[in-house]
């Protein structure tokens, strides 16, 4: 199963925390962050993930990071 499909199935899950601009879930391949906050900008906001993702009790500074654009629109993946 390709990433982009486990990530449209792991959005239909609960969410695992909700901040100003993202939802929050945990997937098989690391935890997703998903923009909810208008048009995502150009580059992807890894900062602003990072930020409100300790709002969650999440530390990804040390984690690999890459975006997919999924039918719900941006995901930030943060991985090992």
């Amino acid at each position: 199963m390709a990433i982009r499909e486990l990530l449209e199935d792991a959005l239909d899950e609960p969410s695992i925390g909700e901040t100003q601009r993202f939802v929050w879930h945990a997937t098989p391949v690391g935890i997703a962050a998903l923009w909810t906050d208008g048009h995502p900008p150009t580059p992807p906001p890894f900062d602003n993930a990072l930020e409100e993702g300790l709002q969650v009790g999440l530390d990804l500074s040390r984690e690999e990071r890459e975006f997919h654009q999924v039918s719900r629109g941006l995901v930030l993946l943060f991985h090992s």
